[in-house]
Parts: structure tokens; C-alpha cells; sequence
């Protein structure tokens, strides 16, 4: 089965909404290794519209430019990227579509595709992200907290829900203050051969309304 795995920056107050009106002053080389270890090695991305429209407003620009980032800009440009969303869409970027049918059916079906060496990786698209938690189907959750709080905008979990309890995998601290944490959901600890709380120490855009 493939992993299906969500990184998103995220206030101390646990906002997730609108986060270029606050991240950018936390960007330095850790955090730009901490996504290129991740997004920088994805095959497939799985992405709410909105964060689509966002990367492929600037990352074919910025690959065919040439600078320093257009490495990375050519993953993204060579990964699948599978795009969620309630309108019919017509891309120019290459390797992309539009996922068809119900998301959490599609992605069951997804996650059923044999293991590769890498996860589906989801950036951002915070409606997508909350609907595959709800469904029990999001493996792992990479959160990267900012050192500020925003007071206003969308919190990645819903008030009166139920709890979800998270498995700490890794944390490591950058030099800006901010904390990478990586989460594991209690669907997923059988996949990695051991009981719930038994916790191993370790170590852009995202939009509430990703499938309009």
C-alpha cells in the first residue's frame, strides 16, 4: 500500500489558513531542506485547486528560468499531480488531472496502488487534508509550527469534534524557532510494526476552500 502523507505550515495557535501573509519571515535553509525531503522527492502530489493554481502559477516560470530553485521546480514539474476539485478543469502544466469521482473513494484506491519508496504527499489544501483525516485515510501529517500567532483564520482541526490522538515520530527545532514535527495517525502505527504509545524521540499556499 502507499503512504499518504500531508505537510503544512502552521501558526502556534494552530492556524493553517493564508500562511504567505506570515511564513515567509521563517524561510531559511533548514525549512528549505525540510520541504525539498519531502515535496522535493514526490512522484505524486495530491492537491486541493486553489494550491494547485498557486504552484503552477509559479513553478513552470520559475523552471524554465533556470535559477537556483529550478530543480526543484522540475520535480514538481514531472510529478503526477492529481488535483481535487468540484469544477471541471483544463491544465497547461504537464502531468496533471483531475481527480474523478468521490475523493475518499479515489484515494482509497490510491493508497491500494503497490508500496513505493514514496508517499503521495499532500501541500497545503487544508479541505482536502481535513476530509482524508475524517476518513481515516491520511497516514502521516508533517506540520511545520511557526513561532507566531496569527489570532484569525481556519485551524486544521474542527471545534466540537472528537479527539484524534497523533503518534510523534520526529521533531527537530530550526534556527527561526520553528518546530518540524512529523505525526503519526493510530490507523498507521500498525504499518510500522509496533503498538500505539510507544512513541520513537526523533530528532505554498494553503486555502480552506481548496475544491471550489
Amino acid at each position: 500500500m502507499r503512504k499518504i502523507k500531508a505537510q503544512l505550515f502552521m501558526s502556534l495557535d494552530g492556524v493553517v489558513e493564508a500562511p504567505d501573509q506570515w511564513h515567509f519571515p521563517y524561510f531559511d535553509e533548514d525549512m528549505g531542506a525540510a520541504v525539498d525531503a519531502t515535496l522535493g522527492r514526490a512522484d505524486t502530489l495530491l492537491l486541493g485547486r486553489r494550491t494547485y493554481d498557486s504552484f503552477a502559477g509559479a513553478w513552470p516560470g520559475r523552471e524554465a528560468a533556470g535559477g537556483e530553485d529550478a530543480p526543484f521546480a522540475e520535480v514538481l514539474g514531472d510529478a503526477r499531480k492529481i488535483v481535487v476539485s468540484n469544477s471541471r478543469l483544463d491544465f497547461t502544466w504537464r502531468n496533471s488531472e483531475q481527480l474523478v469521482g468521490d475523493l475518499t473513494t479515489a484515494v482509497a484506491a490510491l493508497k491500494n496502488e503497490p508500496a513505493t519508496d514514496t508517499p503521495v504527499w499532500i501541500s497545503g489544501s487544508v479541505s482536502v487534508v481535513r476530509q482524508l483525516v475524517a476518513a481515516g485515510l491520511l497516514d502521516e501529517l508533517n506540520l511545520l509550527l511557526h513561532p507566531i500567532a496569527v489570532r484569525n483564520g481556519m485551524r486544521l482541526f474542527e471545534e466540537d469534534a472528537p479527539a484524534i490522538p497523533l503518534e510523534l515520530l520526529s521533531a527537530a527545532t530550526f534556527r527561526t524557532g520553528v518546530l518540524n514535527a512529523l505525526r503519526c495517525f493510530p490507523s498507521a502505527l500498525a504499518g510500522l510494526g509496533r503498538p500505539h504509545g510507544t512513541g520513537r524521540p526523533g530528532l505554498t499556499r494553503q486555502d480552506p476552500k481548496e475544491t471550489a
